[in-house]
């Protein structure tokens, strides 16, 4: 799913863990976790919101909300504040793992 700043009030009025994957289009390691964010989306559908925010399009208000200042950088969101962070690329165990934390 791709988040903006025009869709994320939305999104976390929904009352679900959020994860959000910022990247951009030429970043090598975004391309090495965006199948992995993919995946994940679909394991965990209707249990957790996992969202993409392209750092270059329309999401100036969820960067300085979120003080992004590397990409990528995975958020984990539970009621609205950030849990945990993971900064640039790791295993999918590794958001597995962050993912469940959250549940």
């Amino acid at each position: 799913m791709n988040i903006n700043d025009s869709n994320y009030e939305e999104i976390a009025n929904q009352g679900l863990p959020i994860v959000l994957d910022f990247w951009a289009t030429w970043c090598g390691p975004c391309k090495m976790i965006s199948p992995i964010i993919e995946e994940l989306s679909t394991e965990y559908e209707g249990k957790v919101v996992v969202g993409k925010v392209n750092i270059e399009d329309e999401a100036e208000d969820l960067i300085a909300e979120f003080g992004i200042r590397n990409v990528p950088t995975v958020l984990f969101i539970k009621d609205g504040e950030v849990v945990d962070k993971v900064l640039g690329a790791a295993s999918k165990s590794k958001f597995d793992e962050k993912i469940k934390a959250l549940l």
